[in-house]
């Protein structure tokens, strides 16, 4: 009942509200602003996140007087307060769904951001409606590098190691009772999930609590397994129909990114400019959330 709670009043200091929209899928929940003339901001968080991976950034926009009154901030399948999908998704999939819930808040057209995970359901969304999507900011989103440590453990993994290793326990977890949950909890209580997680940040001390918490709380081996299989299967040449501006911003030290993945996104994505956020490492968003939200306002116009 407390967590509940805690939501529901972090919605409304974000001046969001808990939409349940009815997909192919499945239910998926959202928080949800009011469409500006048909145009919605919408929030894609990463593997293990939730909508609540944006509420620094979602704080600082109405702290400094620029707040995204009209965003879509999504619990994507499987993660957060969204069950599992009743059926398995791959990239396509997963950006109709998203679509869905977009045009289900009140949105015709839209900017996208996304995170990780959601970065790779966000490029996938405006291949997939070039028409409805004006921009697209991906933070540290899920690259070549991290696909060929999916696809190639041995060869891939050598180039993230720390990914690989991420992805190997997740795949050991899934075969444990009860999907590893009694082994996460433990690990959960005594600190040691957060304190593995303190790569994904250039400064764990810095790193927002909650969002720690969260990413605790949110591990899901399940899921992890099933968007790993999702990406590795995607097929990148649709990125080339991309017609809108994308930005992309990675941390300078950020353990998921592969040296070449700024330029195998240039190759890809007609549209695309790299930038690099200093002091922040895959969570820029919770880090740096004053350099997310200038890129994203450079896309809003």
């Amino acid at each position: 009942m407390r967590r509940r709670r805690t939501r529901a009043v972090e919605a409304v200091e974000a001046g969001l509200r808990r939409v349940v929209v009815e997909t192919a899928v499945g239910p998926v929940v959202a928080r949800c602003g009011d469409p500006v003339d048909g145009a919605v901001v919408i929030l894609l968080h990463g593997a293990a996140g939730s909508w609540r991976d944006w509420l620094p950034l979602l704080r600082l926009a109405a702290a400094s007087g620029r707040p995204v009154g009209n965003a879509v901030a999504i619990d994507l399948p499987g993660w957060g307060e969204s069950p599992a999908p009743s059926s398995a998704l791959d990239a396509d999939l997963a950006a109709a769904i998203v679509a869905e819930v977009a045009r289900a808040a009140g949105g015709t057209r839209w900017t996208v951001a996304g995170h990780s995970l959601g970065g790779f359901v966000a490029l996938g969304l405006a291949a997939r409606e070039s028409e409805a999507t004006d921009g697209v900011l991906v933070v540290s989103p899920t690259g070549p590098a991290v696909l060929d440590a999916i696809r190639r453990p041995v060869r891939g993994g050598l180039r993230l190691p720390w990914f690989a290793g991420m992805l190997l326990a997740m795949r050991a977890l899934r075969l444990l009772p009860r999907r590893g949950a009694p082994v996460l909890r433990v690990l959960g209580r005594s600190g040691a999930l957060g304190r593995l997680a303190s790569p994904l940040f250039a400064d764990p001390r810095h790193a927002d609590p909650a969002t720690l918490a969260a990413f605790t709380d949110a591990v899901r081996p399940e899921a992890f397994t099933a968007a790993a299989r999702a990406a590795g299967s995607a097929d990148f040449a649709a990125w080339r129909s991309i017609r809108c501006r994308v930005i992309g911003l990675r941390g300078a030290r950020d353990v998921f990114v592969g040296r070449g993945d700024d330029a195998a996104f240039r190759r890809l994505v007609p549209r695309f400019s790299a930038e690099v956020v200093p002091g922040s490492g895959h969570f820029a968003l919770v880090e740096r959330p004053d350099a997310v939200l200038e890129a994203l306002d450079r896309l809003r116009g």
